[in-house]
């Protein structure tokens, strides 16, 4: 297993094939450069972790090859960062972790998990400096809703049900200087929501590529009911940490970053062309690679404790403010 030395070293690199990067190695080491040929990025791949390649791509088996010996994840994303494909660097035979995935039945690690999710919300929205009296009645009403998803014997259904109250509440009050209807994923209804896919994409196959790391069923989730072909276990342990991507997002819109022209609009949907991803890719990933040995240390915890039984009240706890006064 890897350990929390050697992880704070590893990278996340991005190919946009489209603008006519094009990926290669030498002695070991992975350089990216652009249409002209000039090298834009050069690293060892011992210090990789993934890899995402937007655009058109022919896999190579030098690349197959370097991926299992040195152990990253290959993502594929269309020019417009959906993504087609996971090729995750993963432990095989994880029996005993796999058994206690299919034997648990409880929602005690669930609701740990939400109210984590939760008081990062709350302590995003105390982090405004001017709040209204309506923010600052939201801000009460989610410290209740930390305590209230803690309740013991509550249902997968009624933690699912006061999750989405908070969200609500929440990104309200979050966004409530920038014109905010409703959370909608995938509909790209305006560019907020747009922006929100991309990042929690980005971070949803940064935790797959962790948790297929120590060997889990990324399909069996602790409070996502299994469906066909979805990673429920991922969608559960990416709920803490999706206020990384709310505050990154915050943050651009505040400082001007996020410009309408930057996208085009077509039957009510807001675009983002391929052309301009590279710049809000970036943005994301400062705020993530801020977080990613926090996140690293957390899931390594979450593995150790599901191994070992722990109670949930021992579950890890990501605090995203932990250091600040």
């Amino acid at each position: 297993m890897m350990s929390t030395r050697d992880f704070e070293f590893k990278q996340i690199a991005f190919v946009f094939t489209d603008e006519g990067e094009k990926i290669s190695f030498k002695n070991d080491n992975l350089i990216i450069s652009d249409a002209e040929g000039k090298v834009k990025h050069q690293s060892t791949c011992y210090r990789l972790f993934i890899l995402f390649i937007c655009g058109d791509y022919c896999l190579t088996t030098g690349l197959l090859d370097r991926s299992k010996k040195f152990g990253f994840s290959i993502v594929f994303m269309t020019p417009n960062l959906r993504v087609t494909a996971m090729l995750p660097s993963k432990a095989e035979g994880n029996v005993l972790l796999r058994k206690k995935q299919y034997e648990y039945d409880k929602t005690d690690i669930a609701a740990h998990v939400i109210a984590n999710k939760i008081h990062n919300q709350c302590a995003l929205l105390k982090k405004k400096r001017k709040k209204s009296e309506e923010e600052k009645d939201a801000i009460k009403k989610l410290e209740q809703f930390e305590k209230d998803v803690l309740k013991p014997n509550l249902t997968g259904q009624e933690i699912m049900g006061i999750e989405g109250i908070s969200a609500k509440l929440y990104f309200k009050s979050l966004f409530s200087a920038y014109n905010w209807k409703s959370r909608q994923p995938r509909t790209k209804c305006d560019m907020t929501n747009t922006l929100m896919d991309i990042g929690y994409t980005i971070l949803f196959n940064f935790i797959n590529a962790l948790l297929e790391m120590y060997g889990f069923d990324v399909y069996v989730g602790i409070l996502h009911t299994q469906f066909f072909h979805r990673k429920s276990l991922v969608c559960d342990l990416e709920e803490p940490f999706r206020p990384i991507i709310d505050a990154a997002i915050l943050k651009a819109l505040n400082l001007g970053q996020v410009s309408e022209k930057d996208f085009w609009k077509n039957q009510n949907q807001y675009i983002l062309p391929w052309k301009n991803s590279k710049k809000y890719v970036g943005l994301i990933l400062e705020a993530l690679m801020e977080y990613k040995n926090e996140i690293f240390i957390y899931l390594q915890t979450y593995y150790r404790s599901f191994m070992r039984d722990k109670n949930a009240e021992e579950f890890p706890i990501f605090d995203m403010y932990s250091g600040e006064e």
